[in-house]
């Protein structure tokens, strides 16, 4: 059963969102706190959703919502009376998966959620990708540093030291990279000139 954390500062939307939530078959959690708490009601409960009800969006529950995107994200959906453009394109750029114009309804709420639990989903995998294909590029860097190290110190060629590289990882059950960025701190330790 997911936990979700609903934060909303008006009594009666709070309870009506949470009666719709429970309903649902979900595990819900409505302290009597406004969104600048957010952080540390994270920490505390450990929501699998978080669920913000507000007029419109100000600026400290944008920066907190950054935060927790940040640090320890999860979906996040906003309904608001705020239809404004701008607004609605800081809470996205925020970490918001679904904001949600005058749209508070029981019959609403699950389908809602499902959207944003995909909509996050997907960015989470985007994120992964990308962080993955960031080391990969962080990795080739390394081992063409290491090789124009070998190349201009043991005087290799470019074949050669990337064999050096290779076999020195296999003899240490190391990956290639973690061997080229040795060789790296190794020439810095050294002050072998680069060039």
């Amino acid at each position: 059963m997911p936990k979700v954390l609903v934060l909303d500062t008006d009594t009666e939307r709070r309870k009506m969102l949470c009666q719709g939530l429970a309903e649902a078959g979900h595990e819900v959690v409505a302290p009597e706190a406004c969104a600048v708490h957010l952080v540390q009601l994270v920490k505390e409960l450990s929501p699998d959703i978080i669920i913000i009800d507000t007029d419109s969006p100000d600026r400290d529950t944008l920066e907190h919502i950054c935060i927790v995107t940040r640090d320890d994200p999860r979906p996040i959906v906003m309904f608001a009376a705020d239809a404004d453009s701008d607004k609605i394109r800081e809470a996205v750029k925020a970490g918001v998966n679904a904001y949600i114009v005058n749209g508070l309804a029981e019959e609403r709420i699950q389908p809602i959620l499902d959207v944003a639990i995909a909509r996050f989903a997907q960015m989470q995998s985007l994120r992964e990708e990308l962080a993955a294909a960031r080391s990969e590029l962080e990795d080739r860097k390394s081992v063409d540093r290491a090789k124009a190290i070998l190349m201009r110190s043991r005087k290799m060629s470019e074949p050669q030291a990337y064999e050096a590289l290779r076999k020195l990882a296999m003899d240490s059950s190391q990956r290639i990279a973690e061997v080229a960025r040795q060789v790296i701190n190794l020439r810095e330790l050294l002050e072998i000139d680069p060039k």
